[in-house]
C-alpha cells in the first residue's frame, strides 16, 4: 500500500452508497440502466443533428456539442462503479483517482460553460433577431466552444497537479462512488490551504461567473419578451428557449443542492446521494427535455429512425 519511502497511499476505497450484499444487484441494475439511458439518449441527439441538414445552426451546434459532453461526464464515474460491484472490489488506484478527478472537472465545468453560451444564443435570437445570422456566424460558434475546451483543459490540468502535491496518509477510505475534488482534498494529511484557495477560486471564477452570464442573458430576454405585443408572439419566444432555461436550472439547482446540504450536514453519504442528480440524473434527463419540448428535434429524431428503417 506504500509507494517509495514515504508513506504515500497507492490506493483508495470507494465506499459507495451500500456495504449491503444484497443492495448490490439493485444498485448495479439501476445505474446500468440510467448510464444506457445517458449515453444512447445523447448519441441519439447527436445523430440526428448531424444528419439532418435543418439543424446545423448554432443552437443545435451547440446541443450536440452538450450532448457529447454529458455522455463523456456520465462515462467518467459510472462504468467504474460498476465495475467495482461486479468485482466486489471497491479499489481505485491513486492514478485512477487522480485521473477520474481530472475528467470529472473537464465535463462538469465544460457543461457549465455550454450551457452559458447557449444562453447567450438564445439571447442574441431573441433580442437581436435580425442580426443573429451575422452575429452567431460558425467562426464565433466553433471559437466559443474550443475556447471553452481550452480553460477548462487549463483548470482540470491545474487542479489534478495541486492534488499531485497532497499525501494521503491513514485514511484512504472515500465515503463516495467515485474521487471528487473536495472529499480528496479533506482526506489529505498535508497542508491544504493552497488547494483549497485555488479550488473555490477556480469555483467563483468558472462557475459563478457562467452563472452570471446566463442570469443575465436571461433578464435580456425575459425583457424583450414582455415587449412583444401578441400572446403568441410571447408564447413562440418563451418556446425557442424553455428546454434549456428546464436543463440549466436542473443543473444549477442540484449541484447547488448537493454543495449546500452537505455544508450543512456534514454528512458524506447524503451528499454522495445527492451527488447522483448532477452527475447521472441531469445527463440522463437532458435528451428527453430537448427531444419531448423541441418540434424540430421531433421531427429530426422521426427522419433519423424512418431512414434507419428503411
Amino acid at each position: 500500500m506504500e509507494r517509495g519511502n514515504d508513506t504515500q497511499i497507492s490506493e483508495f476505497l470507494l465506499l459507495g452508497f451500500s456495504e449491503d450484499p444484497q443492495l448490490q444487484p439493485i444498485i448495479f441494475g439501476l445505474f446500468l440502466s440510467m448510464y444506457l439511458i445517458t449515453v444512447f439518449g445523447n448519441l441519439l441527439i447527436i445523430l440526428a443533428i448531424t444528419s439532418d441538414s435543418h439543424l446545423h445552426t448554432p443552437m443545435y451546434f451547440f446541443l450536440s456539442n452538450l450532448s457529447f459532453v454529458d455522455i463523456c461526464f456520465t462515462s467518467t464515474t459510472i462504468p467504474k462503479m460498476l465495475w467495482n460491484i461486479q468485482t466486489q472490489r471497491k479499489v481505485i488506484t491513486y492514478e485512477g483517482c487522480i485521473t477520474q478527478i481530472y475528467f470529472l472537472i473537464l465535463f462538469a465545468v465544460l457543461d457549465i460553460f455550454l450551457l452559458t453560451v447557449m444562453a447567450y444564443d438564445r439571447f442574441v435570437a431573441i433580442c437581436h433577431p435580425l442580426h443573429y445570422t451575422v452575429i452567431m456566424n460558425p467562426r464565433l460558434c466553433g471559437l466559443l466552444v474550443l475556447m471553452s475546451w481550452i480553460i477548462n483543459i487549463l483548470n482540470s490540468s491545474l487542479q489534478s497537479l495541486m492534488m499531485l502535491q497532497l499525501s494521503f496518509c491513514t485514511n484512504i477510505e472515500i465515503p463516495h462512488f467515485f474521487c471528487e475534488l473536495n472529499h480528496m482534498v479533506q482526506l489529505a494529511c498535508s497542508d491544504t490551504f493552497l488547494n483549497n484557495i485555488v479550488m473555490y477560486f477556480a469555483a467563483v471564477l468558472l462557475g459563478g461567473g457562467p452563472f452570471a452570464g446566463i442570469l443575465y442573458s436571461y433578464s435580456k430576454i425575459v425583457s424583450s419578451i414582455c415587449r412583444i405585443s401578441s400572446a403568441q408572439g410571447k408564447y413562440k419566444a418563451f418556446s425557442t428557449c424553455a428546454s434549456h432555461l428546464t436543463i440549466v436550472s436542473l443543473f444549477y439547482c442540484t449541484m447547488l443542492g448537493v454543495y449546500l446540504s452537505s455544508a450543512a450536514t456534514h454528512n458524506a453519504h447524503s451528499s454522495a446521494t445527492a451527488s447522483v442528480m448532477y452527475t447521472v440524473i441531469t445527463p440522463m434527463l437532458n435528451p428527453f427535455i430537448y427531444s419531448l419540448r423541441n418540434k424540430d428535434m421531433k421531427r429530426a429524431l422521426k427522419v433519423f429512425f424512418v431512414r434507419g428503417t428503411v
